[in-house]
């Protein structure tokens, strides 16, 4: 067989005729940024996250960067966040001029460790950022506790657990203010960048709203420095199309990892994913770990199955955070899940029949 470990293409061909309504009626319509589309969106994802508001972006990137400055976090706070995650997260805290403060996470669950928040916590600290990793809810209620104890901001920065949920409450309604990115490979991805944030902060929804359009709630009167992330309404308007199909759409991909971690459970040697106790995944990616990383994938390639890695080099190991002073050792649980983790194919129109056979040749390299 030929698997890619991600097929777009397929993806969006079952939403083919829908897409092109979408795009004909934005093109009918003449209007393009900051119209009814975006509009019926917002309100359309609000909804879904069972939040107040809901403001479109142009990325995840300015979701999170909008969202701290919204927070006010300046030169010389801390934010707490995972030392196991995509770099954005951490450089989201760079751009508003603030200190990224890494946490380890729970092995089993690649989650940040609620257990370990506390210790981080300065005079400085003035928010806690959860990543809501591969898409499994983090422990969303125990973090919400330690803000609440401390007087800390939560940023929950959900750009992979949409439909996720912790205790009954779905990922991205739990925090101060959530973050999410629409990229492409999400399991709700539009056709190019866009990101957006929840809050059932009526304040908090008026600046962003402000500030990602030049600082300007009236054209041409601007009430404070701002910058150019509007969600546009040909993006918004596919993912209305999309955010309809998106529980579906979870669920199929839970049934595909329920396939991997039955074939996969007992394998000696091969780590598969746990969930919390509490917390659902919607597994935007399904990742193993093993010490034979680099041989599988290896195996896997030759096989005809593609992979990817989540991520190489964690974020303190970077060298745009060598200024940082971290050196190898420091955050020994990510970096162990960057030395180990191994992402396998697994995406909304994946077959089951492909699926085995992927569990299949990874029996046979560990047979082997």
């Amino acid at each position: 067989m030929n698997i890619p470990y991600l097929n777009l293409k397929q993806i969006n061909l079952n939403y083919s005729a829908e897409l092109m309504d979408a795009m004909k009626s934005v093109l009918d319509s003449g209007w393009f940024i900051l119209g009814k589309s975006l509009e019926q969106f917002e309100k359309e994802y609000a909804s879904y996250n069972r939040t107040k508001h809901c403001a479109g972006l142009a990325n995840g990137l300015d979701a999170l960067i909008l969202s701290l400055k919204v927070l006010g976090i300046k030169e010389g706070d801390e934010v707490i966040v995972p030392s196991n995650t995509y770099i954005a997260s951490w450089l989201a805290v760079s751009y508003v001029g603030a200190k990224p403060v890494p946490v380890e996470p729970r092995w089993e669950t690649c989650n940040i460790n609620p257990e370990l928040i506390e210790e981080k916590i300065t005079n400085k600290t003035k928010v806690i950022m959860p990543v809501n990793l591969y898409g499994q809810a983090a422990e969303l209620d125990k973090i919400m506790a330690i803000a609440q104890k401390h007087g800390l901001n939560v940023l929950e920065d959900n750009a992979q657990a949409q439909g996720a949920v912790c205790n009954g409450r779905l990922a991205g309604s739990w925090g101060h203010i959530n973050a999410t990115s629409f990229y492409p490979g999400k399991n709700l991805g539009a056709l190019g960048d866009a990101g957006a944030i929840t809050t059932d902060s009526d304040e908090l929804a008026a600046k962003i709203k402000i500030i990602r359009n030049y600082g300007s709630e009236k054209k041409y009167y601007n009430e404070t420095k701002g910058v150019n992330s509007r969600l546009d309404e040909l993006q918004a308007a596919f993912l209305s199309v999309k955010l309809r199909n998106l529980d579906d759409v979870n669920r199929e991909r839970q049934k595909l990892a329920g396939l991997y971690d039955a074939g996969l459970n007992a394998i000696e040697g091969l780590t598969i994913p746990s969930v919390a106790d509490g917390c659902t995944s919607v597994h935007h990616i399904y990742q193993v770990r093993t010490e034979k990383r680099d041989e599988l994938q290896k195996y896997l390639n030759e096989k005809g199955i593609g992979t990817l890695i989540h991520y190489p080099i964690p974020s303190h190991l970077q060298q745009a955070y060598s200024d940082l002073g971290y050196k190898k050792g420091d955050f020994p649980i990510a970096e162990k899940i960057s030395e180990t983790t191994l992402s396998i194919p697994l995406y909304q129109g994946l077959k089951e029949e492909e699926v085995l056979y992927i569990v299949d040749t990874i029996k046979s390299f560990f047979n082997a």
